[in-house]
């Protein structure tokens, strides 16, 4: 009786393809799982949870990204300063100062909580506007990114 082999990959081995999405008019929570999947490889058939086999994510007009419900209003952010108290601050708050960090802080959370992470988190760039500066890595667009499909 034969043993049947898996496929393993190994750091390096797998080529890192650039994809380019538009968060115009996206849910953020879709989005970044979305973009989670492919940060952590999880689309490729090659997927290896011990190596980063994911790709590179552009995401640009990430300022037009929505929340469902009054979540914007709703949802708070706090962290600790040093100081007595918390510091609070409403998502609308944020998206408004930062719009970057809505869709870095959620897909981050979404990401192993391994040391894997933060290399998968160095691939994802995130823009404001509609512009970049990785058209030299020629990017695909990723198909249905954020949108799902009617059952």
């Amino acid at each position: 009786m034969v043993a049947q082999r898996s496929y393993m990959a190994k750091p390096g081995q797998l080529d890192k393809r650039w994809y380019v999405v538009d968060g115009s008019d996206q849910i953020l929570g879709r989005l970044a799982s979305d973009i989670a999947v492919v940060l952590m490889g999880k689309h490729r058939p090659e997927y290896t949870p011990h190596v980063d086999c994911g790709d590179f994510v552009v995401v640009t007009n990430c300022d037009k990204i929505k929340m469902t419900g009054r979540k914007m209003d709703v949802r708070h952010y706090t962290w600790y300063t040093g100081y007595p108290g918390l510091k609070l601050e409403s998502y609308g708050d944020r998206h408004e100062r930062k719009p970057e960090d809505l869709l870095l802080h959620a897909v981050r959370r979404m990401l192993p909580k391994n040391k894997l992470a933060s290399q998968m988190l160095k691939k994802l760039k995130i823009y404001a506007g509609p512009e970049h500066p990785h058209q030299a890595q020629q990017p695909q667009v990723l198909e249905d990114a954020g949108k799902t499909v009617a059952s």
